[in-house]
């Protein structure tokens, strides 16, 4: 898959429809950066995008994806396995973002924690310092994890877990 000239392909398609790539960004719901970005072949559309797209230029999904027009347009059956994609994509996109909100949650009350018994405390000995490092380590943890699976590295991050996964399983079998 050639980025670059899907994006030059992209271009060209909103230049026939004769818009700008502000009005094509307010159109899909994204910024006018994030456009130039596909034009350009920066970066690629996620695929319920790509789909409204291809509904908006009244293009078959395929020849975005290559870069160029074709003669046959894409079946109904296609488009809804490709519809589904997209659907399970985001349902996974919204499970992990649920899951990031209640890190960042979680290490904002364990670190208010932390500064409520270092500042607040009207008392001292090894118990507050055990919760003290507690709430720091967690609370820190839950941090770094947080800005990881939100990195662009997540992706490869889970996938070799699901390699080890499965060659765990396949060790056991």
């Amino acid at each position: 898959m050639d980025q670059q000239k899907i994006g030059a392909f992209l271009k060209e398609l909103r230049k026939e429809k004769n818009i700008t790539q502000e009005e094509l960004a307010e159109k899909m719901l994204v910024s006018r950066r994030t456009v130039s970005r596909w034009e350009t072949g920066t970066n690629m559309p996620d695929m319920d995008i790509l789909i409204d797209i291809s509904e908006f230029y009244d293009v078959d999904l395929r020849e975005i994806l290559d870069g160029e027009r074709k003669k046959e347009q894409m079946d109904k059956v296609m488009k809804e396995t490709v519809l589904k994609v997209a659907d399970f994509e985001n349902e996974e996109k919204a499970k992990l973002m649920k899951r990031m909100n209640l890190l960042f949650v979680g290490a904002l009350v364990l670190m208010t924690v932390l500064f409520g018994t270092i500042f607040l405390s009207p008392w001292e000995g090894p118990v507050l310092d055990v919760i003290q490092g507690i709430a720091l380590g967690v609370g820190y943890g839950m941090i770094v994890i947080g800005v990881i699976m939100t990195s662009r590295y997540a992706k490869q991050i889970r996938e070799f877990k699901l390699r080890l996964l499965h060659k765990t399983k396949e060790l056991e079998d």
